[in-house]
């Protein structure tokens, strides 16, 4: 036996695992590796704001991923599976405009990774700042004009025109101020000068703008306003001023030598660095005052009797003392003295008893303006002479009701008080009234005064009608309320006290014979008998009056509404329907509530029970129309649910309101159905049709059509013979040659006289609605053979083509008009309408003589 020798041999198979890898689109293209990829620093967080894309070249699914380095901030968040980015945080290109990111994506075998840079764009997000602002600088008043004072510098981080500056003052037209807009060099306005003495302290806003960029979208402007404090330094630029001016002083006499009699006060006008000041006359003081070189005080030198004039003019300078004591710049003043006798009696008032500092008085409210008040007996007097004697009277007071005459006094005057504003007299407002007289002095120093008390006691009057709380007001009441059920109360006050306070309340007008009103309270009632029912009359409206004891009143107009409730059921005109029901249309019913206002009078409608077969109609619960099943479309259909001949169904139809309570009637309705059937002969068909079951209207219609066209024909002719009369013109003679026609089997068609049909065997669409409740139901009907009842139609008549030119033969003797062919055309429509009558005549017998 040979030996045999098997050889095993193992072959592996190798298949190579190729990476997956991303697809490069470009810089521009929203998917991809991030190839190039830049995003606006305005970009909302959330935003999905790319798509990795890549693919595996064995077909496996791949799978995606981002990652950072080490504490960087993760700004970005991919689905592993879709590969779309979304922003996790809030870009910022000041902070950084790059964001180194590594990309991923593996099919679950083999990673690649690639790290990319994404560059943030800007956007115009950040405001100027200031670098040299809030400030203070100290500037000379004696700066000129134009001269820099300072340099205002800001900074904007953003890039492009969002990154430059301009500068602008706030209030620039007022202000002493100017600055350029690029340099931001301040300069004190050309024209103007900086001075210590009128303000010492400039506050200037300096607003930085940057030159706008985009922001989500938009362009957007940014601006930052800082305030540089201005310091004025004061300069020897100003004389001494003397302070509260103009001076006059007053020698009496009883006044002593050396006795001080006013004192002038001066100061530098330069207040920064003030110099001291000199004292000293120039003039006009006769030798018989002084003056302190230092303090300013002006002194007696001679006693009073020695003074030759009442008023002495005195000229006073006021010198700058320089350090060294030398007089520098001055300012003068003048000071007016007056030699007067002493004031020593102030004003004084009387009554008819001798003096008196109070006076009282009872009058009516609103006493006429202008009218004095004479009760009040008042004297002033002043016991000094001359200008000591001079005061003025003042009344202080509520408001302006009163004035006093005279206004000025000297030494003596009966006061008089005038009524100014008798509307604000009011008892309402105020019962009594209390005022200062007052008597002040002019001319005198000492200003002496005396005060006397006024007291007005009012009495009231009856000058306040009644006055509603409402213009109008507003009630409702149900309709079942019974006899004097309270509608609302009304409220009127009056002011004014007393019986002419009290208010008595009525009500008028065509409205109200429904309500009565308690004269005192004002509450409105309905009338014993009176029985409201919504369906007759929902809204009343009359008026109240409000009356005082003398008949003043006022009216507000009350509108009552009677709230309507469920208290009539619905009702079908008749309690048994008959309808006809052509398949594919439906029939309506339609019932009515007598309630007034919604739900009450909304009707659903249900079909409650049906014979021979509950399951082939539908209605409509709002509209009441109901329609056969959308599975049946015809009549083999509803034989073999019944399995009878008889198509007569039998329904029980319930209407039900949708008030509270709900009331609901029923009603039998008996549904004949029909298959549509199918005629020629244009809209008049389908009247004809829609009315079969009432022939005279049909046969109305048709006649008043023919009548119509008659008359138009009639019409027509007369015109034509009216022209031909008035134009006088012989027409010439026609002989019309007829061509002989073939004869032709004609069917049944119905001519519309308003269009001309395209062939004789024209198809007759209708809009038909059988159950008269359907305004666009179209049949197409394919043309019937004439039933064997149907009269036979007359030869039809001699073909006329409308654009063809007849063979005449022209003479000059006279015209020849032919009968029109409208007569022949009418005729024959004639005929035709009566046989299409007589066959919808023949096919209901058919159909009542197959029912059993």
């Amino acid at each position: 036996m040979r030996n045999v020798k098997i050889l095993h041999l193992q072959i592996l198979f190798v298949f190579a695992d190729f990476a997956p890898y991303f697809y490069d689109n470009g810089p521009y293209s929203n998917n991809g590796n991030l190839a190039l990829f830049s995003l606006s620093e305005d970009t909302q967080v959330g935003t999905q704001i790319y798509c990795l894309n890549g693919t595996d070249p064995e077909g496996h699914e791949v799978r995606y991923g981002v990652s950072f380095d080490p504490g960087s901030k993760e700004y970005f968040r991919v689905d592993p599976k879709s590969g779309v980015i979304t922003l996790v945080e809030k870009l910022d290109r000041e902070k950084q405009d790059s964001i180194d990111v590594s990309i991923s994506i593996t099919d679950g075998r083999s990673k690649v990774t690639e790290r990319v840079t994404i560059f943030v764009m800007d956007a115009n997000d950040e405001r100027p700042e200031f670098q040299n602002l809030p400030a203070m600088i100290n500037v000379v008043e004696t700066t000129e004009s134009g001269s820099s004072i300072y340099k205002v510098e800001a900074v904007d981080r953003d890039a492009g025109s969002g990154g430059s500056v301009t500068f602008f003052l706030q209030m620039q037209q007022v202000s002493l101020f100017t600055i350029d807009r690029h340099s931001g060099v301040l300069r004190i306005k050309s024209g103007e000068m900086l001075d210590y003495e009128k303000t010492k302290t400039h506050f200037v806003t300096v607003i930085a703008k940057d030159g706008g960029g985009d922001y989500n979208g938009k362009e957007q402007f940014m601006s930052s306003s800082a305030t540089l404090t201005v310091n004025v330094v004061d300069a020897q630029d100003t004389p001494p001023s003397f302070i509260g001016t103009p001076y006059f002083g007053y020698v009496y006499e009883i006044s002593e030598e050396g006795s001080e009699i006013f004192t002038v006060v001066a100061e530098d006008g330069d207040v920064g660095k003030p110099n001291p000041i000199q004292y000293s006359f120039d003039g006009g003081d006769d030798g018989v005052f002084g003056i302190n070189k230092t303090s300013g005080c002006i002194f007696l030198l001679t006693n009073p009797i020695n003074l030759r004039r009442e008023i002495f003019n005195i000229k006073v300078r006021a010198s700058e003392v320089s350090p060294e004591g030398k007089l520098l710049d001055y300012g003068y003043t003048t000071v007016v003295i007056r030699v007067v006798d002493l004031n020593n009696n102030p004003p004084t008032f009387y009554g008819e008893n001798g003096p008196q500092n109070m006076f009282e008085l009872t009058i009516y409210e609103h006493p006429p303006e202008g009218e004095i008040l004479r009760g009040l007996k008042i004297t002033v007097n002043d016991s000094d002479q001359g200008a000591n004697a001079k005061f003025n009277l003042r009344l202080i007071g509520p408001g302006r009701m009163l004035r006093v005459v005279p206004q000025t006094v000297l030494n003596e005057a009966q006061v008089t008080i005038l009524v100014d504003d008798s509307a604000a007299m009011d008892y309402e407002k105020h019962q009594f009234l209390t005022y200062k007289l007052l008597a002040v002095e002019i001319d005198t120093p000492e200003r002496f005064s005396a005060t006397a008390d006024i007291i007005i006691h009012l009495l009231d009057t009856n000058d306040n009608a009644p006055k509603f709380s409402l213009e109008y007001y507003i009630a409702r009441i149900p309709e079942n309320s019974p006899g004097g059920s309270n509608v609302v109360s009304v409220t009127a006050a009056d002011p004014d006290s007393g019986s002419w306070g009290e208010v008595k309340y009525s009500i008028y007008g065509s409205g109200a014979d429904l309500f009565l009103i308690q004269p005192a309270s004002g509450i409105i009632y309905t009338q014993p008998w009176a029985s409201l029912d919504a369906e007759v009359r929902s809204k009343y409206n009359f008026y109240v009056k409000a009356e005082d004891a003398e008949g003043k009143y006022s009216l507000a107009e009350v509108f009552v509404t009677v709230l309507d409730l469920n208290d009539h059921p619905p009702a079908f005109n008749q309690n048994f329907l008959e309808k006809t029901m052509v398949i594919g249309a439906p029939v309506k019913i339609e019932a009515i509530d007598d309630d007034a206002e919604v739900p009450n009078n909304v009707i659903e409608y249900a079909i409650m029970n049906a014979e021979p077969d509950n399951n082939i109609f539908d209605i409509n619960s709002d509209t009441g129309e109901i329609k056969l099943k959308s599975y049946i479309k015809s009549m083999a259909i509803i034989q073999n649910i019944t399995k009878k001949r008889d198509h007569t169904w039998s329904l029980v139809v319930q209407a039900r309101d949708r008030g509270q309570p709900s009331f609901s009637t029923t009603a039998v309705v008996k549904i004949g159905i029909t298959e549509a059937t199918q005629l020629k002969g244009g809209p008049l068909g389908s009247f004809i049709m829609q009315n079969r079951n009432n022939p005279l209207q049909v046969l109305g219609t048709i006649v008043g059509f023919i009548s119509l066209m008659v008359m138009v024909t009639v019409i027509i002719s007369t015109a034509t013979f009216m022209r031909n009369k008035k134009s006088n013109r012989i027409l010439p003679n026609r002989r019309i040659r007829r061509r002989h026609q073939p004869q032709r089997q004609h069917l049944w068609s119905f001519k519309n006289p308003f269009r001309t049909p395209d062939s004789t065997r024209e198809r007759f669409t209708a809009n038909v609605n059988y159950n008269n409740n359907l305004s666009n139901v179209v049949r197409h009907w394919s043309p019937l053979p004439p039933p064997p009842s149907a009269p036979s139609l007359p030869p039809p008549p001699p073909a006329y083509f409308p654009g063809e030119r007849q063979w005449v033969i022209p003479t000059v003797s006279a015209t020849v008009v032919p009968k029109p062919r409208k007569k022949m055309v009418n005729d024959r429509q004639d005929t035709v309408n009566r046989a299409l009558v007589s066959e919808l005549k023949m096919r209901l017998e058919q159909k009542r003589m197959m029912s059993p």
